[in-house]
């Protein structure tokens, strides 16, 4: 831990004890804004430039859409904290090559958009908005928190009584589990005593989600996977991810059952495996072996074999 966040944890805990209101109130600040916004890399932009680009009103500001293709085949590309739509550049070359239309976007507080910040329910009605424009989405893919959100929209629909989205199958990277281990992962990696997470968990109930049930059910992948969801699923974590355990993703394999198939990486950590030339590879080749499926299935032929996960 560096010196900033020792400081931070020392300020925090030994304001705890004398203010815990005043403590769990920077505590929710700091949890709740981005530390900054990923900017675009120069690798990026051709590829960003040649977007169609949109607008959809959501939570305190806009975000931004980008859409590339003909819009056959569409495909939602769903970045998590802390990122923006043109972390998936490698993977939207990859897809076009493939005849798909891929869509992606920066979420509030994130890349090009307005805003200060996106809770999950942001994400949740951007996916939803976005499938109602340019879907039904023959896949999409997610990273971190957009696993969660993506399985919310599944369930949930969006605002304006947007239905549950309904894509073949997704392509889960690096997922975060549920919501709860966003705040208790925050707090442990700040060293934060108890106290200051039961703090916290109250203002994420009371300011952040106010008027939402249950939250912490419903914000859980693993306990409510939809039975109508996705039939296929390619579960992806690096070993080295030093901030969402690759036992997350574990988890959610265990939880869709024979939906999923799992491959661990190594090296990568949580933010390079979305770039990583061998991920996109994994995800060529799950498009790819997914509609050979389909076609053989039409013709009355057994489906290929599945690949084996690495790791």
């Amino acid at each position: 831990m560096d010196f900033a966040m020792t400081a931070v944890r020392t300020a925090l805990n030994g304001a705890s004890y004398v203010a815990p209101r005043l403590a769990g109130g920077a505590a929710f600040r700091l949890f709740r804004k981005p530390r900054g916004r990923s900017r675009l890399r120069p690798d990026e932009r051709p590829l960003t430039d040649r977007a169609e680009v949109g607008e959809i009103a959501v939570g305190g500001g806009k975000a931004v859409s980008y859409r590339w293709g003909t819009g056959a085949r569409p495909v939602l590309l769903v970045h998590g904290w802390e990122s923006r739509g043109s972390r998936f550049a490698p993977l939207v070359s990859e897809l076009l090559d493939l005849g798909l239309s891929p869509v992606t976007f920066d979420a509030p507080g994130h890349g090009d958009a307005t805003g200060e910040t996106m809770t999950i329910v942001d994400l949740r009605d951007i996916i939803a908005e976005l499938d109602a424009r340019h879907g039904p989405f023959e896949m999409v893919v997610a990273h971190s928190l957009g696993v969660t959100a993506t399985f919310l929209a599944l369930r949930e629909g969006g605002a304006r009584q947007l239905p549950p989205v309904r894509t073949k199958r997704i392509v889960a990277i690096s997922g975060v589990p549920d919501f709860a281990y966003l705040v208790d992962r925050f707090c442990e990696r700040l060293g934060l005593r108890a106290r200051l997470n039961a703090e916290l968990r109250d203002r994420v109930e009371r300011e952040l989600f106010p008027g939402e049930e249950d939250i912490w059910s419903r914000f859980s992948v693993p306990r409510t996977v939809p039975e109508a969801g996705p039939a296929s699923v390619l579960v992806v974590h690096d070993a080295d991810d030093d901030m969402v355990d690759p036992a997350c993703s574990r988890a959610l394999a265990d939880a869709l059952g024979d939906r999923a198939e799992l491959v661990v990486t190594s090296g990568l950590g949580h933010r390079r495996i979305i770039g990583d030339p061998q991920v996109t590879a994994y995800v060529r080749d799950f498009v790819v072996r997914e509609r050979a499926a389909r076609v053989g299935r039409a013709a009355g032929r057994p489906d290929p074999s599945p690949r084996p996960a690495a790791g």
